[in-house]
């Protein structure tokens, strides 16, 4: 098993993503509203001279998902760039996955479930 992160920078994608992922063969998806330190760090330090309005917070949203084969890994990273464009852009977002060494709680096949 695997687990899949994907941090989005623009919350406005997660539709489509989320569709794509699902063609790709991703069962399921965790979404988590996030923020990242730089955005914190922004915050923290205003501008003397400047009025500077806080109102609106500047959130990412993360992804995480747990797969069964790693060739969905590619498929689900092919997916994420055919919505978002290529990682390698900035502010687009990061995608990573790993083995997990435990997982229990989840069905042998969600389909069955």
């Amino acid at each position: 098993m695997f687990m899949i992160m994907f941090v989005l920078d623009d919350p406005e994608k997660l539709p489509v993503l989320l569709e794509a992922w699902e063609k790709a063969g991703v069962g399921g998806v965790t979404i988590l509203e996030s923020t990242g330190m730089h955005r914190v760090k922004r915050r923290l330090f205003p501008m003397r001279y400047l009025p500077v309005v806080y109102d609106v917070e500047e959130n990412h949203l993360t992804l995480i998902s747990i797969i069964e084969e790693e060739a969905l890994i590619e498929a689900c990273l092919r997916a994420t760039e055919e919505v978002i464009g290529s990682l390698d852009a900035p502010n687009t977002g990061i995608f990573a996955a790993w083995p997990l060494s435990f997982v229990k709680g989840i069905p042998k096949r969600r389909a069955e479930a």
